[in-house]
């Protein structure tokens, strides 16, 4: 218990992630969990990070490869990632009364509070009651969907799956590929798309909704910059993306597809492509130009304290204002009539350089792994479909061009820390290694250089 105390609230979120992950992948493991009753070690660590990492990328067929029991395994996995095993293990104690400890709160401030905040238990719970209603909702209407289909045992089964992994934004599917079925299926890609919004969007957003909207009592609360800054931003990179989607692909990937049929694939794939992992259309078959787009949105990923990942759209938003500031020669960041601190804005700029730094490295290392790396007249698609899949991990997104069961089981495991840096946050990572303590240095005398 002391050296818990003195645990830094990083470092247990890390090890909560980490000992959820050896769990599961022990789990998994067991001769009950796989339909041939084994599975390779690092296969099985991989399926275990990918859930609780809420990834989706998968070295084996999920619905085919595990028993129900395996599946059961992935899908609580898949909760707790998507939760946050802290929030889980915070949730627990409140539920038997007792007491939470400082460490504990705020580990769960640094995940959903942006200011301190007196209300962290509060938070929790609206967060516990906000999953239960979003899960409940989405595995109703799929369970109905679905009776069309299977006997009600199977869609209800089916139902819950896919309403958790959408709503932890996990990307897991019991269908080989995917919802490739369900391309031209309104009801299903509704149901879906919203899920994923509502999961993406970042709890404290929810919370902060819900405050203005039912708690207010006549008086008016206005929205925290944070919401107004994560829903326009959300909406603006589903609308960027699915335009994008639709210009290119309509007479590539889409060709001779009705104009709903079109709109579906644009909207999905918008939506997804951020944190999700879903998809209603071949991605390996999809231009390259859309490709890249799609890394864009993919390393932009889903709002704070959500259950995405990526580089956060908060962060996209503070980065292009302030790039449009230093444009105009103004110093202060400005957003909504508020002023943003100097040290969010550079806390923003040093994420995305160690954001880009640690893809270019892993995307390196990965290419370096592979036995044909130094083999003559190699096909260069395999830098793109590498950059995807590392992207794809460090968003925690899950979508794949079909690169991930042709790594080595050096590449599996780089992927693999590569998906938990992605879900724990590279600033987190940042403190545990470097420290949060701040510290001046040596200043020496200024001279300037030249940049640009």
């Amino acid at each position: 218990m002391k050296a818990f105390r003195k645990m830094h609230p990083g470092t247990i979120l890390l090890s909560s992630y980490l000992v959820t992950i050896g769990i599961g992948s022990f789990l998994l493991l067991l001769p009950a969990s796989t339909v041939t009753g084994t599975i390779s070690f690092i296969d099985a660590i991989f399926t275990a990070t990918s859930a609780v990492c809420v990834t989706g990328l998968i070295v084996v067929d999920t619905g085919s490869y595990f028993t129900l029991f395996g599946q059961y395994i992935i899908l609580v996995l898949i909760q707790l990632g998507g939760l946050g095993v802290m929030t889980v293990s915070v949730t627990i104690f409140l539920m038997i009364g007792k007491q939470v400890s400082f460490k504990q709160r705020m580990a769960m401030q640094d995940l959903f509070a942006h200011t301190p905040r007196e209300d962290i238990n509060q938070l929790i719970k609206s967060i516990l009651w906000f999953t239960v209603i979003a899960e409940l909702s989405g595995i109703v209407l799929l369970t109905v969907h679905w009776t069309k289909e299977y006997p009600l045992t199977k869609a209800i089964y089916m139902g819950v799956f896919h309403a958790v992994s959408a709503f932890c934004n996990a990307g897991f599917s019991l269908f080989t590929n995917s919802f490739m079925d369900y391309t031209g299926d309104v009801f299903l890609n509704v149901v879906i798309c919203t899920l994923i919004i509502f999961g993406g969007i970042g709890f404290p957003v929810v919370y902060d909704i819900y405050k203005t909207a039912f708690r207010s009592q006549g008086k008016r609360i206005k929205l925290s910059v944070q919401t107004k800054t994560v829903l326009m931003t959300t909406g603006i990179l589903i609308m960027a993306g699915m335009a994008v989607f639709w210009s290119i692909e309509q007479n590539v990937s889409m060709r001779g597809y009705s104009f709903i049929d079109r709109l579906l694939p644009s909207l999905f794939q918008s939506v997804t492509c951020r944190t999700a992992g879903f998809n209603t259309i071949n991605i390996a078959a999809l231009g390259n130009a859309t490709l890249a787009f799609m890394i864009f949105l993919m390393v932009v990923g889903a709002s704070p304290g959500s259950c995405g990942g990526g580089i956060k759209t908060t962060t996209l938003a503070v980065l292009g204002k302030f790039a449009w500031s230093r444009m105009r020669n103004k110093i202060r960041v400005n957003l909504f009539k508020k002023s943003i601190p100097k040290d969010t804005v550079a806390k923003s700029i040093s994420l995305v350089v160690i954001s880009m730094t640690i893809i270019l490295a892993a995307l390196f290392l990965l290419l370096l792994s592979t036995p044909d790396n130094l083999s003559s007249g190699k096909d260069h698609s395999q830098f793109l479909s590498y950059l995807f899949e590392v992207v794809s991990a460090f968003g925690t997104v899950g979508l794949s061009m079909g690169a991930t069961n042709q790594m080595t089981c050096p590449g599996k495991l780089l992927i693999i820390i590569i998906m938990l840096i992605g879900r724990v946050g590279v600033l987190t990572f940042s403190y545990l290694i470097a420290g949060v303590e701040l510290t001046k240095g040596i200043e020496y005398a200024e001279e300037n250089i030249m940049i640009g």
